[in-house]
């Protein structure tokens, strides 16, 4: 028999249900169908329980929390405005927006807030002593408090490096050591045979720059020496900017000299003509070295100009210590007057002033704003020294010898003291900043990551050549320099070529408007208002020609006179 077909099984089909008394049998859905009818039902939504979501779409973020991270205003649109345009404008606004919700969203895992030292009801909190503190707080807050007792090369000068880790020690008789204070690991430790006056950490924990008796030398952190730099001699005080490369020292001979680290040269050596500097600080916001003097002055210095950018009268007194916050706005300096003033750097004009009965020898700022002051062997934390007349410390604590060096640790409520019997550790609760940028200074980075870091700091090196007093200048336009170099394309192309308003070639359909064709027409109304340009210009050559050939046919006229040489004119 021949195949089956399709029609003819079809015909039987409906025959054998026709004969069953039009009964046809129920046949199962399949189940992908039954849960596709099920979603559609519900809007194409899956729920592991069944039930609808009581809280549909993204969690909705504050209005106060987007403002925040507000990037830019929104750019109108023009009408006439081309389509690509409009097109790349609006991407960029909603890339923005994005990014903006995502920041206003990682913000609330940012969990650590600062918090403050507070007493009981009419308990002053400068009485309360370290022990106190650290017995109150968990064990490895507590861990941070603790002394070193080097009493044979001291004073010591202290230094941190920028992600709070390391802490570098340099003792007047030559004690150098470097350790992670957190773990208690000692890196390397060395004595250089003669007297060290400042120490400084470069970019990374892994060199550090030491002002010995003669000239300046550089360590790595096995402490092998690597460099002896006889250019930088007498070194008193030293400051490193991070994002320049460039290490800046202050000399007993009255020298500021600027050595880049990155390729080891000079970059600036300036004569201050003032003397003895001992007393130093950065501008972190701008990278201005700030030097007080024993006149009373304060002078910014830069590494472009060879005069000091700003000089201020701040003591009657000489200056013995300075430090500027971290948001570059307030400085505070100490004098021999006994005076303790805040000065606001953005008008040059004193803010507060406060009375030490000893004076304070060494001053320095937290990241929270909290100011400690050492007068002897006491250590004053002051709390919100600008914005409220201050009448007592926030927190006191007596160290075991004169205070010569003082730095707070960033990230870590911890201020390192460096004094006549060794280094203390003090607990100062609200003192650095709870939460880290990672791809700047990571506390917990590693080895690889220090070296990617690295390279891309070096990448990313400013040039000392961008050092300047106002760092909103570099994103302005300089309207004076336009207006005088335009002047001086007008004077020598003989008219002004931004006079015109440039020709714009109206926009055609059925591809008429190609670039090469829209490139032609211009080309074309360029050329048209060039021949009006040269036919002027030559317009003029020839009348002062013709005014030249008459004034000489009459000159000839009026001699009468013929020469030999008569027959060469034209």
């Amino acid at each position: 028999m021949p195949p089956v077909r399709y029609w003819q099984e079809n015909g039987k089909d409906e025959n054998q249900a026709g004969g069953d008394g039009g009964k046809a049998p129920q046949q199962k859905e399949p189940k992908t169908k039954k849960r596709k009818q099920e979603e559609a039902k519900g809007g194409g939504k899956k729920f592991i329980s069944g039930k609808p979501d009581p809280f549909p779409g993204p969690a909705p973020i504050p209005q106060d929390r987007l403002d925040k991270f507000k990037r830019k205003e929104t750019i109108k649109k023009r009408r006439k405005q081309h389509y690509k345009l409009k097109d790349m404008i609006s991407r960029s606004e909603e890339t923005s927006q994005m990014a903006q919700k995502q920041a206003a969203r990682f913000d609330i895992l940012l969990p650590e807030d600062a918090g403050f030292l507070e007493g009981e009801e009419e308990e002053d909190t400068c009485t309360i002593s370290q022990e106190d503190i650290a017995d109150a707080v968990d064990i490895t807050s507590g861990a941070k408090y603790f002394n070193l007792k080097l009493s044979q090369f001291g004073p010591y000068r202290v230094d941190y490096s920028k992600t709070g880790r390391h802490l570098l020690l340099g003792g007047r008789r030559g004690h150098v050591a470097c350790v992670d204070w957190q773990s208690k690991q000692l890196m390397c430790e060395i004595n250089v045979m003669e007297s060290v006056n400042d120490v400084k950490w470069l970019h990374t924990e892994t060199m550090y720059a030491v002002a010995q008796k003669k000239w300046l030398y550089i360590y790595d952190s096995n402490g092998i020496e690597l460099h002896c730099i006889r250019k930088f001699n007498d070194v008193l005080r030293m400051q490193f900017l991070p994002y320049h490369f460039l290490l800046a020292t202050a000399s007993a001979t009255g020298f500021l000299q600027y050595l880049d680290v990155s390729v080891g040269k000079e970059v600036a050596a300036i004569c201050t003509k003032t003397g003895r500097l001992d007393v130093m600080c950065q501008n972190p916001r701008n990278a201005i070295i700030h030097l007080g003097h024993s006149n009373g002055t304060v002078t910014l210095w830069s590494p472009n100009q060879r005069e000091a950018l700003v000089k201020m009268l701040c003591h009657r007194g000489g200056v013995r210590s300075v430090t500027v916050d971290k948001s570059g706005t307030y400085m505070l300096t100490s004098g021999m007057d006994k005076k303790l003033k805040v000065y606001d750097i953005r008008t040059f004009k004193p803010l507060n002033s406060y009375f030490l009965p000893a004076g304070a020898s060494c001053l320095s700022l937290s990241q929270r704003g909290l100011l400690s002051a050492a007068t002897g062997d006491i250590v004053q934390v002051y709390r919100d020294v600008w914005s409220t007349p201050v009448t007592k410390p926030y927190m006191a604590h007596r160290v075991r010898g004169t205070a010569w060096g003082l730095q707070f640790c960033p990230f870590e409520d911890v201020l390192g003291v460096g004094h006549g019997d060794g280094f203390t550790s003090m607990l100062v609760p609200g003192a650095g900043e709870p939460n880290f940028d990672g791809l700047d200074a990571n506390p917990y980075r590693s080895v690889k990551q220090r070296q990617e870091w690295e390279v891309k700091a070096l990448l990313e090196k400013i040039q000392p050549e961008l050092i300047t007093l106002n760092p909103n200048e570099l994103g302005q336009v300089d309207n004076a320099t336009f207006t005088q170099r335009h002047q001086d394309r007008v004077t020598a192309l003989g008219f002004d070529p931004l006079a015109k308003e440039k020709f714009v070639p109206r926009f055609k359909k059925k591809g008429r408007s190609s670039t090469g064709s829209i490139e032609k027409r211009k080309k074309k109304v360029a050329h048209e208002d060039l021949r009006d340009v040269i036919r002027e210009t030559v317009e003029d050559k020839m009348k002062v020609a013709k005014e030249r050939k008459e004034k000489d046919l009459k000159t000839g006229v009026s001699s009468g006179t013929k020469s030999a040489l008569d027959r060469f004119k034209k």
